[in-house]
């Protein structure tokens, strides 16, 4: 049975931050993620986390001014310190809170720097931090972004995310699978599951095209889960959706389904 987290980003968001912890745990959930902790007090994150049972099971590294439209500094040449500083900031933080998995965004394609700069770039930085993750004994991922949502994104399909993977060569580097991305790009969902379930790390679902709970669009999510576990994934399924009306009735699709640990 699929284990299921929860994506405190997006889901809960009527509640402030640290209550959003207690919601998903009142709702049943035993794992959550989450985009960025680093505005927040991670001390307090911690104990929030600890008084609900709850597993921090994801984050992203720093992905650069997120707010003004930057989606990670991976491909840059010229911020390489800053993306180092950025994976001993997350390494920290992941101690902190017991979090075993993080995810690197790659950035968004630059106009003045040669693609072949960049992905040289995005390589030996990942292979950087995954060096360093695993040396700290934790999973580090990477993922495609659809260029629907996200135009410009360096990694625009699972392919694309899959020969970076390859090019860094590293065994700590997996795929971050995100459901709703794939669809919306390339389709073709449980075939590639089939296909490469050995190397994805981590998945996130949403319904497509609108990004909402599972049954308000085209994926069939429950046929979805059912190739994931029959293809043997065994990791944590993060819902990754913006709830259309409150969280709480955004749920109810789960209840044919158990959550982890129970």
């Amino acid at each position: 049975m699929p284990r299921f987290a929860a994506n405190l980003s997006l889901l809960f968001v009527e509640y402030p931050f640290l209550e959003r912890f207690d919601r998903a745990a009142a709702a049943g959930f035993r794992a959550v993620e989450f985009l960025f902790p680093y505005a927040e007090d991670i001390r307090a994150v911690a104990t929030a986390l600890r008084q609900n049972g709850l597993e921090q099971v994801l984050f992203n590294l720093p992905a650069g001014d997120f707010t003004k439209g930057e989606r990670g500094i991976a491909n840059d040449p010229t911020r390489t310190a800053e993306f180092r500083d950025g994976v001993a900031q997350a390494l920290d933080i992941a101690a902190a809170l017991g979090c075993p998995r993080l995810n690197c965004l790659v950035g968004l394609t630059l106009p003045d720097v040669p693609l072949g700069t960049q992905l040289g770039t995005v390589a030996q930085n990942l292979a950087y931090a995954a060096e360093q993750a695993e040396a700290a004994g934790v999973r580090l991922g990477v993922e495609s972004l659809n260029p629907v949502d996200a135009p410009g994104f360096l990694l625009g399909t699972t392919a694309q995310a899959l020969a970076l993977i390859d090019r860094v060569g590293h065994p700590n580097l997996a795929l971050q699978y995100d459901v709703y991305h794939a669809q919306r790009a390339e389709g073709n969902i449980t075939a590639t599951i089939r296909a490469v379930v050995g190397r994805i790390g981590h998945v996130q679902i949403a319904d497509s095209p609108d990004r909402h709970q599972p049954g308000t669009g085209e994926i069939n999510v429950p046929f979805v889960l059912r190739a994931l576990d029959a293809a043997g994934y065994d990791g944590w399924v993060s819902l990754e959706y913006n709830p259309l009306g409150s969280t709480e009735a955004s749920l109810a699709w789960l209840r044919d389904y158990d959550f982890g640990g129970r």
